[in-house]
C-alpha cells in the first residue's frame, strides 16, 4: 500500500515524521482541513502538471489559487494539469492521496512559497485518508523541492 511505503520513505529521512491516517476523507484541501480541524492554507496540496518537456509537480498552501502564466514560466512551455491516471503513472499515488515523496518517477517538485507562512503543514501521504504533518525546511529537505512562488496575489 502506498501509505506504508510513503512511511518507510521518510524514515530513512527522519524517523520521527509519522503519517496519519484518518478515517475522514482527506482527499481534497478543504475536507483534510476540517478533519485535522486546521486552516485550509495549511494543507500542502500537491499538483502534476504536464509540459512539453514532461511533467512536474508544485506544492503550494491549500487556500490559494495558482497562475497558469506563472507555472508556464516556471515550465519553459505550455502546461496542463496531468490527468488522474497520468499522475498515478507518474507518482505511484493517487488523486487526493498525491504526496511529494517516494514518486515512481523522479519529476521536478516546486514548493510555492505560500507555505511558508505556517509551521507545520499537512502533505498527503499516498491515500485519500492519510497525511503527513511537516515543516516546510523538512519538505524542501526530502524532496530536494525547488522554491518558486506560483500563486496568484
Amino acid at each position: 500500500m502506498s501509505v506504508e511505503r510513503v512511511q518507510s520513505y521518510l524514515e530513512q529521512y527522519n524517523p520521527a515524521l509519522r503519517v496519519i491516517e484518518l478515517e475522514d476523507d482527506t482527499s481534497t484541501s478543504e475536507l483534510a482541513a476540517r478533519a485535522l480541524g486546521v486552516e485550509v492554507g495549511q494543507i500542502a496540496k500537491s499538483l502534476v502538471y504536464k509540459s512539453k518537456t514532461g511533467f512536474l509537480m508544485i506544492v503550494a498552501a491549500g487556500d490559494v489559487r495558482l497562475d497558469a502564466k506563472l507555472i508556464r514560466e516556471l515550465a519553459g512551455s505550455r502546461v496542463r494539469m496531468a490527468t488522474p491516471e497520468e499522475t498515478l503513472e507518474v507518482t505511484s499515488h493517487p488523486v487526493g492521496g498525491v504526496c511529494p515523496f517516494d514518486l515512481k518517477t523522479p519529476i521536478p517538485i516546486y514548493l510555492d512559497e505560500s507555505l511558508k507562512r505556517f509551521d507545520v503543514v499537512y502533505a498527503a501521504a499516498g491515500s485519500s485518508s492519510s497525511v503527513l504533518p511537516i515543516t516546510y525546511e523538512e519538505l524542501k529537505e526530502i524532496t530536494g523541492g525547488i522554491p518558486c512562488s506560483v500563486f496568484m496575489r
